[in-house]
């Protein structure tokens, strides 16, 4: 597992993370956490913990990213009236990569090559302590909403 801090995207949101003073360690999972759920598991925490980075299509061909509770599915046409926006669109594999550097299953909430349009889920207020990826589906670090709201700049926001 050690090799996992070896990643590039992983070594890419160390740099970012010491950065910006985040003080969370990076902790390697054993197994994969390409879901909420899985990640919930091997941290022994509630799937609602989990900030999970999900990203979309504006229509205007740029990045949305939406940091949700791994207990929520972001209502795709709420969040798009709330931003004004026509829809939002299904960001596939390939528009994920490019945007972020990162493969989907371990997209971190920042450290983009991109910048996107950012909104985190309120919900994510009601925990002390949230997980967020760290460059690979089995890298992840505590944080904390308040913490993420200010390290991205995200709009707070119920999304589900």
């Amino acid at each position: 597992m050690e090799d996992v801090l070896k990643n590039s995207s992983v070594r890419r949101i160390m740099a970012e993370m010491k950065r910006r003073n985040i003080a969370g360690e990076i902790k390697i999972l054993s197994e994969s956490a390409r879901t909420a759920a899985q990640a919930a598991a091997a941290l022994g925490i509630q799937v609602g913990q989990i900030a999970a980075s999900i990203v979309f299509k504006l229509p205007d061909g740029n990045p949305l990213l939406v940091i949700t509770s791994g207990s929520h599915r972001v209502n795709t046409e709420m969040v798009a009236e709330k931003l004004g926006v026509e829809k939002l669109h299904r960001a596939d594999a390939d528009f994920v990569k490019s945007a972020s550097g990162i493969s989907i299953g371990g997209i971190s909430p920042f450290g983009w090559l991109a910048t996107p349009t950012i909104i985190i889920d309120q919900s994510l207020n009601d925990f002390d302590v949230v997980w967020a990826a760290a460059g690979h589906s089995h890298a992840v670090f505590p944080t904390s909403f308040t913490e993420l709201k200010e390290q991205t700049g995200a709009e707070s926001m119920v999304v589900s």
